[in-house]
């Protein structure tokens, strides 16, 4: 039936060009963004996923930039732990210079004068080597914690494990950092249960085991120091100046399982354990079990233990201030030798632990460069277009849409017919 109100024909052809538009006009936001998925109006679903997986991205991308603030951290106190170490084989030369007999009281002196010259710089080093203020060698930051990636965003109730010393005797002295655990253990305990020198500390933790060697000259302060870095910051120590109390304190990653302290003669747990009130702290008993705390900071950190490098600081540099290589004999260069030996022992076990920890962090960055890198290969997936494919189809369509124009107006033509049956 012709009809000049109605032009089925017309229709059809002008629903194809729409639908032929309308896909020319999608090819080409593809081309223009690269992004088949551009908004949730594309594909909701895909755009959830990948809105997730970009926020993702981005936290890793801080994540990154916080481990590289604190390798920067890590490397100036390296830097300056080096140089401290270079300056006590300096001070040994010196030391080892004044034992000779047949210097007089006046060379002795000489040597002496600069010894002093050559320890004043120690603390200078160690006070500048700070970055975005933090100083891992002065005493000031015992303790950097880390994030490490964005997989856990925080903790709860139950994460975190702390034992506690038991409170000081009524009529007992508080001991300071300085003072040696050994003479501290001593003047607290009554009868045969006191800490004696070269016994271990023994933290136990499901299968593992970490152990601290307390010797006669161990100090509060090392002792603490130990503890942190035997567990690499797995389980970290603190001391109570006020009430001389110790805490242990298990972090989230392994506080489920809880842990344990004792005091015995053997580094493996396996000889004969003691008991210290003021090591182990719960009088009686040979083993403390760690009871669970709330806890809001992050599960994802990386603790890393700071030294102090200070002279007369609380660190293995303590001895250093009292010092002296002159006078009339060689007695005061002989114990400086000493002295300094056991400060350079532990100095290098100390680098030695800051070198380990700046590994670690490198490591996990460069992990995290490469999960991101997987990440945004993921989410290019799941949202870019393939651009030699739109490209082809960019063709097709702009032929489509040039028939479907022709086929309309060819469609509108129809009518005119109607006229000639008029004539």
């Amino acid at each position: 039936m012709l009809s000049v109100n109605t032009n089925y024909s017309a229709m059809i052809a002008l629903q194809s060009l729409n639908s032929t538009n309308a896909e020319l006009d999608a090819t080409q936001s593809r081309i223009s963004t690269g992004l088949k998925v551009a908004s949730a109006k594309d594909n909701g679903a895909v755009y959830a996923i990948a809105q997730g997986q970009r926020a993702r991205v981005s936290g890793l991308a801080s994540v990154k930039d916080g481990i590289g603030r604190a390798s920067n951290v890590v490397d100036a106190a390296l830097t300056a732990g080096s140089s401290v170490s270079d300056l006590l084989v300096t001070l040994k030369t010196q030391a080892v210079a004044a034992q000779s007999a047949d210097l007089s009281q006046t060379q002795r002196d000489a040597y002496e004068n600069d010894f002093q010259q050559t320890l004043n710089k120690i603390n200078t080093i160690v006070s500048t080597a700070t970055f975005n203020g933090a100083n891992l060698v002065d005493g000031t930051t015992p303790i950097l914690r880390v994030l490490q990636s964005d997989l856990d965003t925080g903790i709860g109730a139950g994460d975190v494990a702390t034992v506690v010393s038991a409170a000081k005797p009524a009529t007992a002295t508080t001991p300071s950092r300085s003072d040696l655990v050994v003479n501290a253990s001593n003047s607290w305990d009554s009868a045969n249960n006191t800490l004696v020198a070269d016994d271990y500390v023994v933290i136990t933790q499901g299968s593992n085991t970490y152990s601290v060697q307390v010797t006669a000259t161990t100090t509060v302060q090392q002792f603490i120091d130990g503890v942190n870095a035997a567990s690499g910051g797995r389980i970290t120590a603190s001391y109570d100046d006020a009430t001389g109390q110790l805490s242990y304190q298990a972090t989230a990653a392994i506080a489920t399982a809880g842990f344990s302290v004792e005091i015995n003669t053997q580094a493996d747990g396996a000889g004969t354990a003691r008991r210290s009130d003021f090591i182990n702290g719960v009088a009686g008993t040979t083993a403390a079990t760690a009871t669970d705390q709330a806890d809001t900071r992050p599960s994802s950190t990386a603790i890393i233990v700071g030294f102090d490098l200070r002279v007369g600081g609380t660190g293995p540099l303590n001895s250093l201030l009292t010092l002296n290589i002159g006078g009339p004999d060689t007695t005061g260069a002989t114990q400086a030798v000493a002295a300094l030996d056991t400060a350079m022992t532990t100095l290098n076990s100390n680098l030695a632990t800051l070198g380990s920890q700046s590994k670690a962090l490198e490591i996990q960055n460069t992990f995290l460069t490469s999960l991101s890198d997987t990440v945004e290969k993921g989410i290019s997936g799941l949202v870019d277009a393939d651009l030699a494919k739109e490209s082809a189809k960019l063709q097709s369509l702009q032929v489509k849409q040039q028939l479907g124009a022709q086929a309309l107006s060819i469609a509108n033509q129809s009518p005119q017919i109607i006229l000639a049956l008029f004539k």
